[in-house]
């Protein structure tokens, strides 16, 4: 395992903080924008149209099921082997490009098939691939860029996700009844997504002349060990983070649903709704991340956003809840997509923070990454379990109350401010 540098000895040049800034913000927008096409409306459409109304929420709950399950191994998997890449490319690009490739081109197949268990596997497929990408990107904040810069590289990379987030929905909606040109849209962008990273960034010195890994199989198996020396604010930052992104997208994954069923719009007035939804999740996303990431940057401080964010959670999750109309669930955009944004801003720096052991980031970031496919793919599951025992109306409180959780276990954290 190569020594990473420490936060102090890592140099940017000017160009170079442009072209990381610029990186990371294409590479969320480009895949966050083709998964949610997929993910927040043509997959659960077209689960609808192949099993129907009642069996497609059961349906889609195993589905998320399966690829959280998916996500928590290729994380983790694809974290350490980076870590001990040794190519000429270097450690991170390699496993960069080819991820990009194999979720863009698993991500259309999804749209090809008309059975729930193939396209179960296919997206397992997916987010290995999502996870082979994202894993090395992410461990590149705390390979290549200084602690100075990381909440602003945060917030940009947070502003990609949540624009990609709404972008692609708004996409999505277009393609609700043309599924399959939505669908190739969707691998297109997700394939471009590793690709435009590796070309943005500056590139990645070659890992051939690091020392080699030590070790063989066995070895290789012990460094999955999850770090528990001098790690209690790694966990109550995996914790906080699950809880939080948990939260948001037991609503964010289910809003088609929720507006058809819960709310009772027709499938048409739903594809609209969502599509104001999406433009206003982005304007505020935009305004949320770059400001509060600078913000933290400047006063070095992580908590205090995390605080507004759950706050500003807890609001969006709320007004669906309480007045059951479309307008509330557009309010739900603008007030919950701003808090997403805002702690996203600081998320990822915050992580790089409470790491234990710069040595095997890759490692403890694909982990704490697991937070976020944990949140992203579990928090449907739970959905889809409340409704089946009690409609809609147990999932807005429960959400709530999973957001006031993630903001008590990010406070406990002593090592960051």
């Amino acid at each position: 395992m190569d020594t990473a540098k420490k936060p102090e000895e890592i140099k940017l040049s000017k160009s170079g903080r442009i072209r990381f800034t610029a990186g990371f913000f294409v590479c969320a927008i480009l895949w966050m924008t083709g998964l949610a096409i997929v993910s927040a409306v043509l997959l659960p459409q077209h689960l609808r149209d192949i099993a129907g109304e009642a069996a497609s929420t059961t349906i889609f709950g195993y589905v998320n099921a399966a690829t959280a399950i998916a996500s928590l191994v290729a994380n983790l998997l694809f974290g350490n082997l980076s870590d001990r890449t040794r190519s000429r490319f270097g450690r991170r690009t390699p496993w960069i490009f080819w991820g990009a490739i194999l979720a863009g081109v698993t991500l259309f197949l999804i749209g090809v098939v008309d059975n729930a268990w193939l396209i179960g596997i296919i997206y397992c497929v997916c987010m290995f691939g999502l996870n082979m990408m994202l894993a090395p990107v992410i461990a590149t904040l705390s390979d290549r860029v200084p602690d100075d810069m990381r909440a602003t590289m945060s917030a940009f990379n947070s502003a990609g996700t949540t624009v990609g987030s709404s972008l692609g929905t708004l996409i999505g909606a277009k393609f609700i009844t043309i599924q399959i040109p939505g669908f190739a849209t969707a691998g297109i962008l997700m394939g471009l997504a590793g690709i435009a990273t590796i070309v943005v960034w500056p590139r990645e010195q070659s890992s051939k002349d690091l020392p080699p890994v030590e070790g063989g199989f066995k070895e290789f198996l012990a460094s999955f060990r999850p770090p528990m020396h001098n790690a209690r604010d790694f966990w109550l930052a995996f914790t906080g983070r699950t809880l939080l992104i948990f939260s948001y997208y037991m609503i964010l994954n289910y809003q088609l649903y929720i507006l058809e069923s819960y709310i009772g719009q027709s499938k048409t007035a739903a594809a609209a709704t969502i599509s104001i939804m999406s433009v206003v999740t982005m304007v505020v996303a935009l305004i949320g991340s770059l400001t509060s990431g600078a913000i933290s940057d400047k006063l070095g401080r992580r908590k205090i956003p995390v605080n507004i964010a759950s706050l500003l959670l807890a609001i969006g999750y709320l007004l669906p809840w309480v007045m059951k109309t479309s307008f509330s669930m557009i309010l739900f955009a603008g007030f919950a997509g701003l808090g997403y944004a805002v702690y996203g801003a600081v998320d990822q720096a915050l992580n790089v923070d409470v790491l234990p052991n710069k040595e095997e980031a890759g490692k403890d970031l694909g982990i704490l990454n697991i937070a976020t496919t944990l949140g992203q793919t579990a928090g449907p599951i739970v959905t889809s379990a409340l409704v089946g025992m009690a409609g809609y109306n147990l999932v807005f409180p429960v959400a709530i109350a999973f957001a006031v959780l993630a903001c008590i276990f990010i406070q406990m954290i002593r090592s960051v401010k």
